[in-house]
């Protein structure tokens, strides 16, 4: 059948038309189009391929999933979401439920986009770090269902969305866990904690002293860094129970980071009830008032390593000294005392002298004071630490304003 010179010129604008199209396309899309497989894929706000797509397929199109989708179709194994708009409607579009059934995926990062759905399928065979950083959550039982598809994950991290109320935490193979409830800018807090990691042997927590803190056993936990903070409207006295009963949980943990600078109210509701024995700590950096280290140093034997910082306040209470017998780790283990911020307080010599008088094999003790001391207040703190008695001889006392310290005689 003979083809018409009309049928040929139609034919001819046929084959051109999509490759005129495919010439306008950025290079990176052309580039794409030929990959069979994505090992890492990272899609924010202001990159280039967000902007494409918003900008050829209108506001119909679910721009950022189109890319998750691309991704997932081409097994990718590292996959970063972020939007730093996190407040428009768009980006609180649900995400694909491909995603969530992602053989590939060994790390995903969600940041600040999306909804977390509760009624959806989830299967990550292979996820081991999981970070969720300001998403929002259908429902409480979203972050439970996230994590249940998860059965080898090992390294989780969530900041807070300021709308969950109840957050729980639940995974039998999670071995670092970061929950920071506190950010700056839009983070959250949870009226109920619940946790449920019985092989995390790294915690870190940044929270609001809440009314409900539930851990379950953590006997696997050696390293734990504790950020608490106090709203102004709270009875902390209500829930002493259960920050004594979080305390327990702490106790096998080997280097321990406690920060209550920010709410001295939570030490004056739970000193006098607090019992938990810290047998196996050996490096303590402790930010609160100094009615706290009492505490420590009476029930942390094998304590070596010891920063306390006590934040400036208008009443500080004094400093009350352990019992009469000395605590063991003063007798044989504590090596080094770190003293940073010291601003010449009546108590805090009184810390220094006691600490330097018992700690029968200290090393070195390490003094810094604020750099807005006089020369007069710095020289007398000098004088007076100096002639402090010492009950190790081989004690080296530093004493400055920065690094490096000055080492001081005492006597």
């Amino acid at each position: 059948m003979a083809i018409t010179e009309r049928d040929r010129r139609s034919r001819q604008k046929q084959n051109t038309v999509p490759i005129d199209r495919l010439s306008d396309l950025p290079d990176w899309v052309l580039l794409l189009r030929k990959m069979q497989k994505v090992n890492t894929f990272c899609l924010s706000d202001d990159d280039d391929r967000y902007r494409y797509i918003n900008r050829e397929n209108g506001a119909q199109c679910k721009k950022y999933q189109i890319w998750i989708t691309f991704a997932v179709e081409r097994n990718v194994q590292i996959l970063h979401l972020c939007y730093s708009s996190w407040r428009d409607e768009d980006v609180l579009l649900g995400l694909p439920g491909c995603l969530f059934t992602c053989k590939t995926l060994v790390h995903l990062k969600l940041e600040s986009c999306g909804v977390i759905p509760v009624r959806v399928a989830v299967c990550f065979p292979r996820l081991k770090k999981l970070h969720l950083l300001y998403v929002q959550y259908e429902a409480d039982d979203a972050l439970p269902n996230l994590l249940s598809g998860c059965p080898v994950l090992e390294d989780l991290l969530i900041c807070l969305y300021p709308d969950m109320v109840y957050c729980n935490v639940s995974s039998t193979t999670v071995k670092s866990l970061v929950l920071d409830f506190i950010s700056v800018g839009c983070g959250g807090r949870a009226d109920r904690l619940d946790i449920n990691t019985p092989s995390v042997e790294y915690l870190q927590m940044s929270d609001y002293f809440t009314e409900h803190i539930k851990c379950g056993v953590l006997t696997s936990l050696t390293q734990a860094y504790i950020n608490f903070d106090s709203q102004p409207d709270y009875h902390h006295h209500l829930h002493s129970r259960s920050l004594l009963d979080f305390f327990d949980t702490l106790c096998n943990v080997e280097r321990l980071n406690l920060d209550f600078s920010y709410c001295p109210e939570i030490i004056n509701s739970v000193l006098s009830a607090w019992t938990t024995s810290f047998r196996n700590l050996t490096e303590l950096e402790l930010r609160c008032d100094c009615r706290l280290l009492s505490k420590f140093l009476e029930n942390a034997d094998n304590l070596e390593i010891l920063c306390f910082t006590e934040e400036p306040r208008e009443e500080i209470k004094s400093w009350k000294e352990p019992p009469q017998q000395v605590p063991a780790c003063l007798l044989s283990r504590l090596r080094i005392v770190k003293l940073p911020n010291i601003r010449g307080e009546k108590h805090e010599f009184k810390i220094i002298k006691y600490l330097l008088r018992n700690a029968q094999v200290l090393e070195r003790m390490e003094i810094s004071y604020p750099r807005s001391l006089s020369s007069n207040e710095e020289n007398n703190m000098l004088k007076k630490i100096s002639l402090f008695q010492r009950g190790s001889r081989a004690c080296k006392v530093a004493f400055g304003a920065a690094s490096p310290l000055v080492f001081c005689k005492v006597r």
